[in-house]
């Protein structure tokens, strides 16, 4: 399976305090910018110019996860604007293998996002044309939701499927993330992890990333 990789969101951050609030999570492997229109979700967030800022100063690579109608159009924007991995949802594109030839053709990784009750199996002979798939284990749109447990299977057959086939895309899961839930999503075979509130609420930051990366790199075996 491909390494852990742990991904703060910054939808929990101080906005106030951006640059500060990036130098905090530098210990992390991405940091997670949700993007919002308020249209495909109730929520407006930020846009390309923001975006391209934050490319500029972030201590980590970008891992933009666009909620937004229109995506075969704007996706590639995001890549240009200077994104590492951008991740679009599957409800909002209507050429996803072509959008993400497109993305990867440019240099960026690229993901399809699944909402809930959105099922993988219409994703899965497709795998190979993904760098990653996104798992949303909450409703999209707002930050500090509970994580669902019934997308826990979902999980697992993604997992299968993309090790059956032999590839090394990535699984990663946004929403209701945290210590008490990462073990149970790491052995149903995630390996990319979004924490916004379990991260930016701590004490400490750099300690928080760090006990989140342990427990998903060894989770406890269940008796």
């Amino acid at each position: 399976m491909a390494p852990v990789q742990i991904n703060p969101s910054i939808l929990s951050a101080d906005f106030a305090n951006l640059e500060r609030e990036l130098q905090a999570i530098a210990s992390a492997d991405f940091v997670h910018v949700d993007v919002m229109d308020q249209h495909f979700v109730p929520n407006l967030t930020l846009g390309l110019p923001v975006v391209r800022r934050i490319a500029q100063v972030s201590p980590v690579p970008l891992d933009v996860h666009l909620m937004i109608e229109d995506a075969d159009r704007w996706a590639p924007q995001y890549a240009e604007a200077g994104a590492a991995s951008v991740t679009f949802h599957a409800e909002a594109t209507q050429a996803p293998v072509r959008l993400a030839r497109e993305l990867r053709a440019g240099g960026v990784r690229a993901a399809v996002a699944l909402r809930p009750a959105t099922p993988v199996e219409p994703f899965l002979d497709l795998l190979g044309e993904l760098d990653m798939v996104l798992v949303m284990t909450v409703e999209p749109g707002f930050g500090g939701q509970s994580f669902i447990e019934g997308t826990l299977p979902k999980i697992r057959r993604t997992r299968q499927a993309i090790d059956a086939a032999g590839l090394a895309t990535s699984v990663q899961v946004d929403g209701g993330v945290s210590r008490d839930t990462i073990a149970g999503i790491a052995r149903a075979g995630a390996n990319v992890f979004v924490a916004g509130s379990a991260v930016y609420g701590a004490d400490d930051v750099a300690g928080e990333i760090a006990a989140l990366r342990r427990l998903a790199e060894a989770p406890p075996t269940l008796v």
